[in-house]
């Protein structure tokens, strides 16, 4: 059996970035012969994707779907490791599989369980087969169905080309109004609010105790550092919270397409205009990566540092 060195270790994991007892143990297969070491890594693509599935994907796309009758709209975010991948053809090919079975999907399946739309087996197995192709991490992350019955409408909407998405459920009092022109530019105008302006919640109604109490802890500390005294702290803090609210709700906040009104403002002066009732009745904005930690790699040193346990 051929010595293997640390050196062609690391050109044989420079050429294929596979890890490092991977190319190790393919060394020792081909006799420390480096182009068919090469081979036998390209050859074991299956290990090699397990070996990517621990990789962070971050990157990817957000990507929507609503259904013909606009009844019923879909959401996912499917993510993959560099913005170069992501702008791959198959890679987009799969997310939009992704959105169609989403579509097809009961409210909280297993979207991986679900079978794979005019192809064969599930969106797990082809996401797998994908990842073993492009040799990156693929995952699909995270969706979400809004469903609307009566009068109203789901919309979808994109930003900055699948970085957030954002889906949005509006009712209104008639058939009517939902074809009316205004009520159309309305809910454009409010699902590009929420793409902008990230609202936690629809209305201060839907804001938790909890949140609104550790929203106050906060205040607190911070006033405590400023040098706030005790008796002045309650009153202040109360109006930083009523500010938070209109920050965090989607109708306390100042349109940006007009500054002189709130959305609840706009929408109001809309169903004025129609005679009839609308109101928005829940939204849903994912923006692509976000809590995902993005890890420094450690250098080649710190990986054998780590294989000697030192």
């Amino acid at each position: 059996m051929a010595q293997v060195g640390m050196q062609q270790v690391k050109e044989l994991r420079d050429r294929t970035q596979a890890g490092l007892n991977d190319c190790k143990a393919a060394l020792v297969e081909a006799d420390g012969d480096i182009e068919k070491a090469v081979e036998v890594i390209l050859k074991k693509g299956l290990a090699k994707s397990a070996k990517r599935a621990g990789a962070v994907a971050s990157e990817g796309l957000v990507i929507t779907r609503v259904s013909a009758d606009g009844r019923v709209g879909v959401i996912a975010e499917v993510n993959i490791q560099t913005d170069f991948a992501a702008r791959n053809a198959e890679f987009q090919a799969f997310t939009e599989k992704v959105v169609e079975a989403a579509l097809l999907a009961k409210a909280g399946a297993d979207l991986g369980a679900e079978p794979y739309p005019g192809g064969k087996g599930t969106i797990e197995e082809n996401r797998a087969a994908l990842v073993g192709k492009l040799g990156e991490n693929i995952t699909v992350r995270r969706w979400d169905r809004l469903a609307i019955d009566g009068s109203g409408r789901v919309h979808s909407y994109v930003h900055m080309g699948g970085k957030i998405g954002v889906l949005l459920a509006v009712r209104a009092g008639t058939d009517a109004a939902v074809k009316a022109p205004a009520f159309d530019k309305f809910v454009d105008d409010s699902a590009m609010q929420i793409a902008a302006m990230a609202p936690l919640f629809l209305n201060a109604s839907e804001v938790p105790a909890d949140a609104k109490q550790k929203q106050a802890e906060i205040f607190d500390a911070q006033l405590k550092e400023e040098g706030k005294p005790d008796a002045a702290r309650p009153k202040i803090i109360e109006g930083k919270i009523a500010k938070w609210l209109k920050e965090a709700c989607l109708v306390e906040q100042q349109s940006v397409l007009d500054t002189e009104k709130t959305v609840e403002q706009t929408r109001a002066a809309l169903a004025k205009e129609l005679g009839t009732e609308v109101s928005l009745s829940r939204f849903v904005r994912f923006e692509r990566g976000e809590g995902i930690e993005k890890p420094q790699g450690e250098d080649f040193a710190a990986e054998v540092a780590k294989m000697a346990g030192n």
